[in-house]
């Protein structure tokens, strides 16, 4: 039998999404604004509830495409709070759109994928937890990215956010030592882009 970090399970979305999705590096800019909006979206809210729900975002938000989402307004926001598929939380929707504004500005500058992982030198932070009880809910980096996503105008992207980000975006492998999907993404070579 496989050990996993405790937090996944039973169901067998959650199995699958720790598996194959959580802490595997992401360099795409538009999957890892996905992923942040999503963890906005979780704020207060358990993270099985928008695994549940992700397929119906990504349909209500027409494939999580920034450039389509920064030039929505009312009437998508009227929208999107009738749709019994998706978290209906107007604060929410609204950062959403504010979010698609702000990724266009860093993507246009420097490349969203680029701002991201250079606070990781491009590279899976490998702190090498032995237990859930050794992960940690923010960091001092999570505090200075949200500082930062905060400046650059992103909203729902406090530091306990940003960090559960740069787990399942794999910035940082927190996966368990004893877990079997810790080894294998201790050799993650880096963004392509941002290797020396």
């Amino acid at each position: 039998m496989k050990t996993r970090c405790s937090w996944a399970g039973p169901d067998p979305i959650y199995l699958d999404y720790h598996d194959t999705d959580w802490g595997v590096p992401e360099y795409d800019s538009r999957a890892l604004w996905e992923k942040l909006i999503l963890d906005g979206f979780q704020a207060g809210l358990s993270w099985i509830t928008i695994l549940k729900k992700r397929e119906n975002f990504r349909v209500a938000f027409e494939g999580f495409d920034p450039n389509v989402i920064a030039e929505w307004g009312e009437a998508e926001v009227t929208r999107l709070l009738q749709n019994p598929g998706i978290i209906r939380h107007r604060g929410k929707i609204e950062a959403t759109i504010g979010n698609a504004r702000a990724w266009q500005v860093v993507e246009q500058r420097e490349g969203f994928d680029r701002f991201l992982w250079n606070y990781v030198d491009g590279k899976p932070l490998q702190p090498n937890r032995k237990t859930m009880a050794d992960v940690p809910a923010e960091t001092e980096l999570s505090k200075q990215i949200s500082n930062d996503l905060k400046k650059a105008g992103f909203k729902f992207c406090g530091p306990t956010i940003v960090y559960a980000f740069m787990q399942a975006v794999g910035m940082v492998n927190d996966h368990i030592v004893d877990c079997h999907c810790h080894a294998g993404l201790t050799s993650a070579t880096g963004h392509p882009r941002l290797r020396p």
